[in-house]
């Protein structure tokens, strides 16, 4: 009987006991299976393991509370603890974004050029979502929502369209409020988890906006969208 599968799992446990209490500051008192099952409620690997971790639970009050002498009478298999090794590096040392996902060619817009200019490079470049800047600061994004919204409400107020669409700079029409409903921002320390967590937490979200550090205000190097989850999750499940 290979004992060191043993001190190897409660080893491992302890570290995601300590790690998710540390997360969600959650009392000394409360017992591992309450803090998975709350913990499953904000954090999509804990809620992907929850049964197994549930299971690990039982499988180590087994190994530590039912021994006597100091004997030990269970042992888990190579597969268990790898699986248990596996949710504690994807909860400790979770996969960050700079590390996993390179920087996208992003397609960008100067705040003094007009409405029309941004219009013809959503439609030549296919890219919906266009960082403002003024000089070196990232000032808005502006999204094909935003610049239908401006045109529709020109159109109710009986303008011209194309007067506007002229003489109108990006800069005029950028709302901050869509700044913090539509995007999150992260920068490339932050974690993959970070960025599942952002998706569930805003369902109105229309990008996680990437920077250095993930201040507003950054060149913006990457764009995570909808159709990039599939892709994350995938880096998740294969994270080693």
């Amino acid at each position: 009987m290979d004992i060191s599968n043993a001190k190897v799992f409660i080893n491992s446990y302890n570290k995601i006991d300590a790690q998710l209490r540390d997360l969600y500051g959650f009392k000394p008192s409360q017992s591992f299976t309450d803090i998975v099952r709350r913990s499953a409620e904000k954090n999509s690997v804990v809620r992907r393991y929850e049964n197994d971790l549930a299971d690990y639970a039982r499988l180590r009050n087994a190994i530590v509370h039912q021994s006597t002498d100091g004997r030990i009478i269970a042992v888990p298999c190579d597969d268990v603890v790898e699986q248990i090794l596996r949710i504690e590096k994807l909860l400790c040392t979770p996969p960050t974004v700079g590390e996993t996902l390179q920087d996208k060619k992003i397609v960008s817009i100067e705040a003094g050029l007009s409405l029309r200019q941004a219009v013809m490079l959503i439609a030549r470049t296919g890219f919906s979502n266009l960082p403002v800047y003024s000089g070196r600061r990232m000032v808005g994004i502006v999204n094909n929502r935003r610049i239908i919204a401006e045109l529709g409400s020109r159109l109710q107020g009986g303008g011209s369209v194309d007067a506007y669409l002229s003489e109108t700079p990006v800069g005029d029409i950028l709302a901050e409020s869509d700044m913090f409903v539509y995007y999150k921002y992260v920068g490339k320390r932050d974690t993959l988890q970070d960025v599942l967590n952002a998706f569930e937490e805003n369902k109105k979200l229309l990008a996680v906006a990437v920077s250095e550090n993930g201040r507003i205000g950054e060149r913006i190097v990457n764009f995570i969208t909808t159709a990039d989850l599939v892709r994350v999750n995938k880096l998740m499940e294969d994270y080693r």
